[in-house]
């Protein structure tokens, strides 16, 4: 397992708000301006992982699977606003491999920059 990145944000709540400005079709190509986190769970949840620890957990949903974390016990899912219906959640364990193959190498690095302690 990598090491975790020294997070320049005390919690996930805080690291919420930097998303919509990192978020980008850099990051993930079914990015809109009308829906930012549309497509952006895989690499998403790889950086959410780098900078806080924790699992990788997916959900199927119609059309394919749906990456997000579990940290401390908690469900951390910073793209679930981009479903417009609520969705189930299956916690399946999931791979960094699993997800970055899904996310691709260069979206995962753009995101990680924009995020990081050195953004």
């Amino acid at each position: 397992m990598e090491a975790l990145m020294r997070s320049p944000f005390p919690t996930v709540q805080v690291l919420v708000v930097a998303w919509k400005r990192a978020w980008s079709s850099g990051t993930s190509y079914k990015w809109t301006p009308e829906n930012p986190a549309m497509g952006q769970c895989s690499v998403t949840c790889l950086v959410v992982q780098d900078l806080f620890g924790g699992q990788i957990v997916t959900t199927q949903v119609p059309g394919g699977t749906h990456f997000y974390n579990r940290i401390d016990g908690q469900r951390i899912d910073l793209t679930v606003s981009q479903f417009q219906q609520s969705i189930t959640f299956d916690d399946h364990p999931a791979s960094r491999a699993e997800a970055l193959r899904d996310a691709g190498l260069e979206q995962y690095f753009l995101l990680r920059q924009r995020l990081g302690p050195n953004r």
